[in-house]
């Protein structure tokens, strides 16, 4: 009997969670083909790995964590041909003045909060180093990695520097293909997005004979904002908005959205920076006008075209023509749409820093939302 109570004791503690459910499985409607896991790894051969931190409460909780994001896989140096595009600069994306003057991506995409890009950004040096690794462009003695933020000081302690280079390390080593984890997951961990709690989100297109994958990190928009099929969720679900209760927050977009578009259609530096663009109207279809406080840096690279980074040549590459790039664009915004919203759907209500809690989107009350508009 005193173990059934040790065991009842242990369990009405622990929350119970979710079945996970994406937007596809709740019946919102969504234009496109998506891949076979819906994910951007989709797109061969990209691997997405994960450290989720989450420990502590009141001013102690840690709630946050490291993204990776391989466009080859974390087993291959071969740069890529890539491209970004600010739509609104209050944010960080390292390596992307190299990125713009070189055209290629070297190495992961790593995401994490807006206090621990440094530390990211350094650790992964090191750990480049450590391994021996190629770096760089035909040379190794230097390498300008990719480090993107959200803030996500509203659940996390992110004044503490949690973030470790072993954090780091085990994003970088844990990186896979297949299903990838949504929500409170790495980067996104402590995120909030459209006043709901929000995170990592992934979706996938095919186009043609290419496939299109994105993946963000959703810390954006307010909540009257949200749009999901085009219904206006957020004005129907307004109550326990977060921030609600401090005045100079109230109806600040206080957050980001970083955005990572992969392809395997064969695109030069100047195409991926189209495609990254449009990344913008995706984004925009979920109700976001990109305000003022917020950070929303895209970047797109393309897993074709191998020898993108060969260091003698001349070298033969492929491409497609720019009068074929709609489908594109197209498999583009449906991707980005859908990942924020998968974001939000795949998310956890938490609660974290001095006991601020954000609420998941209901998924019920999604259903009867967007049901009452006949979608």
């Amino acid at each position: 009997m005193k173990c059934c109570w040790l065991l009842l004791l242990l369990f009405t503690n622990v929350p119970l969670l979710r079945a996970a459910e994406r937007a596809r499985d709740l019946g919102v409607p969504l234009e496109g083909t998506p891949g076979a896991w819906n994910a951007i790894t989709d797109v061969k051969p990209v691997e997405v790995g994960f450290q989720t931190l989450i420990s502590g409460s009141g001013a102690s909780a840690v709630r946050t964590g490291v993204t990776a994001i391989w466009p080859r896989g974390k087993n291959d140096d071969a740069p890529a041909f890539g491209g970004w595009f600010s739509l609104n600069g209050n944010g960080e994306m390292t390596g992307t003045t190299w990125l713009e003057e070189g055209g290629l991506l070297s190495g992961p995409v790593l995401i994490t909060n807006t206090h621990s890009v440094g530390t990211v950004r350094d650790s992964f040096i090191k750990w480049q180093v450590g391994r021996k690794r190629a770096m760089g462009t035909g040379t190794n003695l230097w390498f300008l990695p990719v480090v993107a933020e959200t803030w996500d000081g509203y659940l996390n302690d992110t004044n503490g520097f949690h973030v470790s280079e072993a954090d780091t390390a085990a994003a970088l080593e844990n990186a896979k293909s297949g299903p990838v984890a949504e929500g409170n997951t790495g980067g996104g961990t402590g995120m909030v997005c459209y006043g709901f709690k929000g995170g990592t989100g992934t979706s996938s297109r095919k186009s043609g004979q290419y496939t299109v994958g994105v993946l963000v990190q959703c810390n954006c928009g307010r909540r009257a904002q949200l749009r999901i099929a085009g219904v206006p969720v957020g004005e129907e679900m307004q109550n326990s908005a977060p921030y609600s209760r401090n005045g100079a927050f109230r109806d600040a977009d206080l957050g980001s959205i970083i955005i990572v578009v992969a392809t395997d259609a064969p695109l030069l530096p100047t195409q991926l920076k189209r495609l990254a663009r449009r990344a913008s109207l995706g984004l925009a279809r979920t109700g976001s006008t990109s305000g003022n406080g917020s950070g929303d840096i895209f970047i797109a690279f393309s897993t074709a075209n191998p020898q993108a980074g060969a260091t003698k040549g001349p070298i033969s590459i492929n491409m497609i023509p720019n009068d074929e790039m709609n489908p594109l664009f197209d498999a583009t915004v449906q991707a980005t749409e859908e990942a924020i919203i998968n974001a939000m759907l795949g998310a956890q209500t938490m609660t974290g820093y001095e006991g601020h809690t954000v609420i998941a989107l209901p998924h019920d009350r999604l259903k009867q939302v967007l049901q009452k508009y006949g979608r």
